[in-house]
């Protein structure tokens, strides 16, 4: 997740579904890279940066501001377990 990116949409009163218009993609694909679920190339990052006037480096920081280089963040397999993703049930 990008809390950077996530607080500047908020901030201007942008939805992800307005950005992922503005930048001509599909929606489902810009909410998984405002998540963290998918990778945005470097070209895709400096036109998110563009449209929002930010940095694009402090825009895809892992863990806010003090972020440098983070890798990508997604959930661990624990919590998806724990909301009933992928969980098995005893027994099955």
């Amino acid at each position: 997740m990008y809390p950077n990116l996530k607080m500047q949409l908020w901030a201007m009163g942008i939805r992800q579904n307005r950005l992922a218009q503005r930048l001509g993609m599909d929606e489902s694909i810009v909410s998984k890279i405002i998540n963290g679920f998918r990778a945005a190339s470097p070209e895709v990052r400096e036109r998110i940066a563009a449209l929002l006037g930010r940095d694009a480096e402090w825009l895809f920081a892992c863990e806010g501001p003090a972020a440098k280089d983070a890798p990508a963040v997604r959930e661990a397999p624990a919590v998806r377990e724990a909301h009933g993703h992928g969980a098995k049930r005893p027994g099955e």
